[in-house]
């Protein structure tokens, strides 16, 4: 007999999830964890207004698969945000969601037991519970919004959000970011092209409209007020670098040529590292010379940090899993990262109070 359908011919099954208000419900925000997260927000958005002469760096592991470790590695940090706080304001890497070139593991959301089973609504519960056991701790806390509908489970537990190199120039991207409630690096092309960055913050700055879902799980139409806290983050592409004082100049200049902010963010991973952990500090050591000599522009960086230094190949048999080390990027360690961190404020703390003046 001829199959005459004419729809969902490739797909094996549709199952409802669960909504974004009963998640939130089962789950709500503490008083301690919304005054992080406020704060933390608001931090962000001072730094780029150049209210506040510090710098954030967004630092923590490439992808977060172990929660455990994940909260170790947050105890750690939160004494080190301390620590610095008069010079870099520390936000936690929290990131549920890796963009595959190919394929791979697609994060804890997407497969939370890194086992091919996909039990999405587990990744969301798993995911939203750690994200509010960090916020009640005090950490500010960022993540890439990879997914356009996800940001309605977890973005209210968010500080600073980024958009990856392969989907700043997506126009599904860039209409959500142009609603999501806090501050949101685009970084470059995967090709090193500047351009895509700054066609999205113009684009995420304005109003949009789109299709989306709304808290109780309805496809709605959206309609959003625009982002005034978009940046460009350099991350490096097409097999080169672009943290070093002249590319940071070229991007001031488009920058400027686009009447956009000159806030830009260096992620000190990828091609910036040369996809190599060990030379993160080096260009956390570059960037703070920049500053030394006279850079304005730079307000932000991002390190890719974990217990371990490396990374690691998901198991066949996971209890083999190494704990702390990346399954994702390479990371630097947590011996490596407080070195950094600490060298970076010793020598940008007497200055960066009078930046700009």
């Amino acid at each position: 007999m001829t199959d005459k359908r004419v729809e969902n011919l490739n797909i094996e099954s549709i199952n409802p999830l669960i909504t974004p208000d009963q998640l939130k419900e089962e789950m709500p925000v503490s008083d301690a964890a919304l005054h992080s997260i406020q704060q933390g927000r608001q931090v962000i958005r001072d730094i780029l207004d150049r209210k506040d002469p510090r710098i954030f760096m967004v630092i923590g592991p490439c992808s977060i698969h172990d929660v455990d470790a994940a909260k170790e590695y947050a105890q750690r940090l939160k004494v080190l945000a301390e620590e610095v706080s008069d010079t870099i304001y520390l936000v936690m890497r929290v990131y549920f969601e890796k963009p595959r070139t190919t394929v791979g593991w697609k994060g804890l959301i997407n497969d939370p037991y890194m086992n091919d089973t996909f039990k999405i609504q587990d990744g969301l519960h798993i995911a939203r519970r750690l994200l509010l056991d960090l916020a009640e701790m005090g950490l500010p806390l960022s993540t890439e919004a990879l997914d356009p509908i996800s940001p309605q489970y977890i973005q209210d537990l968010i500080a600073w959000s980024a958009i990856g190199a392969r989907t700043t120039e997506s126009q599904t991207h860039r209409e959500m970011a142009s609603g999501l409630s806090s501050a949101v690096g685009f970084k470059n092309g995967t090709d090193g092209s500047l351009t895509v960055a700054t066609n999205a913050l113009m684009s995420v700055a304005n109003p949009h409209r789109f299709l989306g879902i709304d808290s109780a799980g309805s496809v709605s139409i959206v309609t959003t007020k625009g982002n005034p806290y978009g940046h460009v983050v350099l991350r490096g592409g097409g097999g080169k670098p672009n943290y070093d004082s002249v590319n940071v100049s070229l991007a001031e200049e488009a920058l400027a040529k686009a009447d956009l902010a000159k806030n830009i963010m260096i992620d000190c991973s990828h091609e910036n590292s040369s996809k190599d952990p060990a030379l993160q500090p080096l260009v956390l050591d570059n960037v703070t010379n920049q500053i030394l000599e006279g850079n304005q522009s730079i307000i932000g960086l991002m390190v890719e940090s974990n217990l371990k230094h490396g990374r690691q190949n998901i198991p066949a048999n996971l209890d083999d899993l190494e704990y702390g080390l990346s399954v994702t990027d390479g990371c630097i360690s947590w011996e490596e990262t407080e070195n950094a961190v600490r060298k970076m404020r010793d020598k940008l703390k007497d200055v960066l109070p009078g930046r700009g003046q």
